[in-house]
């Protein structure tokens, strides 16, 4: 019953209007930063938009009842992935600073619905382990970006605990690959052997 009302055209077609939203305003979001991000490391930048930029596609080409294996597999890595991240970090500034504006509320939210449309829509993604190899590069390139080269998002109330922020993403990423291998890629096989 819930599946056949998630997997609806219509259902397919209001979440992809409000992933499409979420995506330009995300990107408005970040507008600050990018503003003083050196070109080469534009793409790597603004990670939630980017993540719901790649589930956006997904949707459009479900609607068109297409398949982008590669695409699938980027949106389900960093919408979980950027979501989980996102929650985290807000939480952690509610414990160093005691108190949360509005604005970290919405991001918990918004952030963890993103995580959550991840696995409802996993029976849909076609995604193999090449697809998912590929994804992974993104995902750890991106560490690289953010914690060697400093690209990361700025919370001010975080900044003496960076280096366990790099941790945690870095083994954040492993287990969104892990979760992935386990929900979807093992899956297929186990539906293409019965």
């Amino acid at each position: 019953m819930i599946q056949r009302i998630l997997f609806h055209p219509y259902a397919i077609a209001l979440l992809f209007i409000v992933n499409l939203a979420g995506t330009i305003y995300g990107y408005y979001w970040y507008g600050y930063q990018l503003k003083q991000t050196p070109l080469i490391f534009l793409p790597f930048v603004p990670d939630s938009p980017t993540a719901s930029l790649f589930f956006t596609l997904f949707l459009f080409c479900l609607l068109l009842r297409k398949t982008v294996p590669t695409i699938e597999a980027l949106a389900f890595t960093t919408l979980i992935k950027y979501g989980v991240w996102a929650v985290v970090m807000n939480v952690l500034t509610l414990i160093v600073e005691g108190e949360l504006n509005w604005q970290g509320y919405m991001l918990i939210a918004s952030h963890g619905a993103m995580a959550l449309q991840a696995v409802l829509y996993r029976s849909l993604y076609s995604f193999r382990l090449k697809h998912l190899t590929i994804a992974g590069i993104w995902l750890l390139h991106n560490e690289i970006i953010d914690y060697v080269y400093g690209m990361m998002p700025v919370y001010r109330s975080l900044a003496d605990y960076q280096e366990h922020i790099g941790y945690f993403t870095f083994w954040l990423s492993i287990a969104v690959l892990l979760l992935a291998y386990q929900m979807v890629v093992k899956n297929q096989k186990q539906s293409q052997l019965n």
